[in-house]
């Protein structure tokens, strides 16, 4: 209850602008082609960070990837991580990767199944 209560005034200090920004999510459309993307394209795709693209940059120097699935062999990259990426990644083409942020769904009501 106490953090419920945290939060509650935590989103009424920030402001109302928290209270939207809570139920917004972010969006990825496009893909990044990695044999060309900068640091800051890679960084784009979800859950990759400044030293995971860099990685990804110092792999493709010593050998260029040939087919997409071979982002596993990057430090850091694993099969799980490299299916949420799947979509997003390309080796041809320019890098077209946008981030959006959407309205999240509206959340669903709890149905209580028991009676009364």
């Amino acid at each position: 209850m106490r953090a419920l209560c945290a939060v509650v005034v935590g989103l009424l200090l920030c402001g109302p602008g928290a209270a939207v920004a809570a139920k917004l999510r972010t969006q990825h459309t496009g893909t990044v082609n990695l044999n060309e993307a900068t640091a800051a394209e890679l960084d784009l795709l979800p859950g990759v960070g400044e030293k995971a693209a860099q990685r990804i940059i110092e792999h493709r120097q010593k050998r260029p990837f040939k087919r997409v699935e071979e982002l596993v062999r990057v430090k850091g990259f694993g099969k799980k991580k490299f299916l949420k990426l799947k979509a997003h990644l390309a080796l041809s083409g320019p890098s077209t990767l946008r981030v959006e942020q959407v309205p999240a769904p509206p959340e669903r009501k709890e149905v209580s199944t028991t009676k009364d």
